[in-house]
């Protein structure tokens, strides 16, 4: 049989011409499809708004126009006992423009609750103002405990919640304080200083090298009955030990400190759930309130680069230091006003240092009944009356020589060779 030849001449040379064309079109697509990103198709990444995080963020409220004058939130905490001191550290603080909630633990019978409340109610200048309130409903507090955080974060609470006048909404930094600290420097002296910082910093003492701390503190587990029973008590440990935490790092620090108001709401608020964590791995760790708000904000990526590592406190301790200060006395003066801190601590309910702190550095000599005078006073010193009994502007300032100290110690916290380096490491 002959085999069949099939001749060039033989093929249809229409087809030609539509198969090179589709070949190269072919080509031509495929180089663009792996080279170009193509604008026209759809994006195989979620939206960010689909994330729970990205809505639950509040809106940031519109920043104060550079040099204005913030207003300070305070919570001043107390126990049995500490009512006479609370009021007297309430009114060497005082200031017209700023907010304070005064918090007697459970430890403190309700009497003295009311009666302080009372006694504020009746004063003429806190009861026109009407910048502070009382605890009614009070927290037993034990320092060691996790109770400390819970009702620092109860005060924090109430002082986002509810119009400026009631203590709510129109502040800039929140400090906590006890009855046993003492302001080394007036209001117009601080308000006039914190008047030129970024609202978002965070003044609060920190370290990641937590040393024996991660033995004697991280690793015990401790239950404080003061979260479930009425009368204190304190802590006790667990048989079991735990490993250190991986899913954050730890910090520890001073308890005292100033947080911005955006730290404070992330903290309450938590819409990415970190303060809530933090808050529950805290509450079985030994002297919670020295890494609680620490292990926050130094975990939290948008805070982290906040922080100024000073608690903006005088605090003298022994070498090494135990589990509380020492007590300061006339001694110590000269070394509080060298620190250029404008708080110290502790003091004895009515320690002698505290007459000399009053006339010689907040100006008060009006008596145990008046405010520490500043620009806001528009009384006048007829019949010898005090010029602080009656509210001015309270814009106005007069800062003196602790605005000076305080702005040589801010400074120096803001420099170069101090801020970014001592964040957060």
């Amino acid at each position: 049989m002959k085999p069949i030849v099939v001749h060039a001449a033989s093929v249809d040379r229409r087809w030609l011409l539509p198969l090179a064309v589709g070949s190269a079109l072919s080509l031509f697509l495929l180089v663009l499809l792996t080279t170009v990103p193509l604008p026209f198709f759809p994006s195989s990444s979620p939206s960010p708004a689909l994330f729970v995080e990205h809505k639950l963020a509040p809106t940031p409220p519109a920043s104060r126009a550079a040099g204005s004058l913030p207003r300070i939130a305070y919570v001043i905490s107390g126990s049995a006992r500490d009512a006479s001191a609370l009021r007297r550290v309430l009114l060497a603080l005082y200031h017209p423009r700023n907010l304070y909630v005064l918090h007697l633990d459970a430890e403190a019978p309700e009497s003295d609750r009311r009666d302080l409340a009372a006694g504020l109610a009746a004063h003429p200048v806190i009861a026109a103002a009407g910048n502070v309130r009382v605890v009614e409903r009070a927290n037993l507090v034990t320092y060691r405990g996790p109770t400390m955080v819970a009702s620092t974060l109860h005060a924090a609470a109430a002082l986002l919640w509810g119009h400026s006048g009631a203590g709510g909404s129109d502040w800039d930094w929140f400090i906590n304080l006890s009855a046993s600290d003492y302001p080394l420097v007036t209001q117009d002296d601080l308000i006039h200083v914190f008047s030129k910082l970024p609202r978002d910093l965070n003044f609060i003492d920190h370290t990641s090298n937590i040393g024996w701390k991660e033995f004697q503190r991280a690793k015990p587990v401790i239950i404080d009955p003061g979260l479930y029973m009425k009368k204190k008590a304190d802590v006790f440990w667990i048989p079991q030990r735990r490993s250190v935490p991986t899913a954050f790092k730890l910090f520890t620090g001073s308890a005292w400190m100033a947080l911005s108001r955006s730290l404070v709401e992330y903290s309450i608020w938590g819409w990415d759930n970190l303060p809530r964590t933090v808050l529950m791995y805290y509450s079985n760790f030994i002297s919670s309130p020295e890494g609680y708000f620490h292990t926050v904000v130094c975990n939290a990526e948008e805070f982290k680069n906040t922080t100024v590592n000073h608690d903006l406190h005088y605090i003298s301790w022994d070498n090494p230091p135990k589990q509380h200060p020492h007590y300061l006395t006339m001694d110590d003066l000269d070394r509080m006003i060298a620190s250029d801190a404008p708080f110290a601590r502790k003091f004895h309910a009515d320690e002698p240092v505290l007459d000399r702190i009053d006339a010689e550095l907040l100006s008060r000599r009006a008596g145990p009944d008046a405010p520490t005078p500043g620009g806001w006073c528009a009384g006048t010193r007829d019949n010898g009356s005090d010029p602080c009994s009656v509210v001015g502007n309270t814009s106005f300032l007069q800062p003196g020589r602790g605005a000076v100290r305080l702005q040589r110690l801010v400074t120096s916290l803001l420099s170069e060779e101090k801020f970014h380096p001592r964040q957060c490491k």
